[in-house]
């Protein structure tokens, strides 16, 4: 189902249809390390799924301080060199070798989402509603995270796999620097995406009844 008509609200039988087609994509999205550089989809649709993702998710106050950065191609890896080369100055050499594999895998990929967060919209939150501002920060994470979700969600619609890393805050004034992004632009993650290489195990759950209460 193309995720421009995932967003469009229907009544009726077409509700229903539109929630069933909605929690089948919930229910499919999985981690996806093993990616190649394999073209599945054009970067024009990519585009427009985060555009659309971008617009329509939601955020407090609708403050709208989501940011997002993709790079495709040389971009991308462009990314995970700078992530590799910041953690060997870290990482003891006799144990890098596993983090450099793993660092690989994500630049194995086609491209790479990075995930910003306005500070200069939150400060003026925090300033506007001083009774909230302790929890604008908060809130603002919450946004992103539900952003995060649309897009992996969305991208694996497509047929993409992908995850979510966060080395942050290690590489952030690096690739702000190389991207020429405004410094108010807070990195929160990075989702590396491409042609799925393998298919993920069996994911195991808790017990719901542990989880969720009803009261009627």
């Amino acid at each position: 189902m193309p995720f421009s008509n995932i967003i469009t609200f229907h009544s009726g039988k077409r509700r229903r249809t539109y929630m069933s087609n909605f929690l089948s994509a919930v229910k499919e999205r999985r981690t996806f390390y093993g990616l190649s550089k394999d073209v599945v989809v054009s970067n024009e649709r990519i585009q427009e799924i985060v555009n659309e993702a971008v617009k329509y998710t939601p955020s407090s106050f609708n403050s709208q301080s989501a940011r997002v950065v993709v790079l495709f191609g040389e971009q991308s890896d462009k990314l995970w060199n700078i992530t590799k080369e910041t953690l060997r100055k870290i990482v003891p050499a006799e144990n890098f070798a596993p983090t450099e594999e793993r660092i690989n895998s994500f630049g194995s990929g086609y491209g790479t989402v990075l995930f910003f967060e306005d500070q200069t919209v939150v400060e003026q939150l925090q300033a506007q509603f001083a009774a909230y501002a302790d929890n604008f920060p908060i809130w603002s994470n919450q946004s992103s995270g539900m952003l995060q979700f649309v897009i992996w969600t969305a991208l694996e619609q497509e047929g993409l796999g992908a995850s979510l890393q966060h080395y942050n805050p290690l590489i952030n004034e690096e690739v702000a620097q190389t991207w020429n992004l405004p410094s108010e632009w807070k990195l929160i993650a990075q989702m590396p995406f491409g042609k799925p290489t393998f298919t993920p195990g069996d994911k195991e759950f808790q017990p719901l009844e542990a989880r969720v209460k009803f009261f009627q």
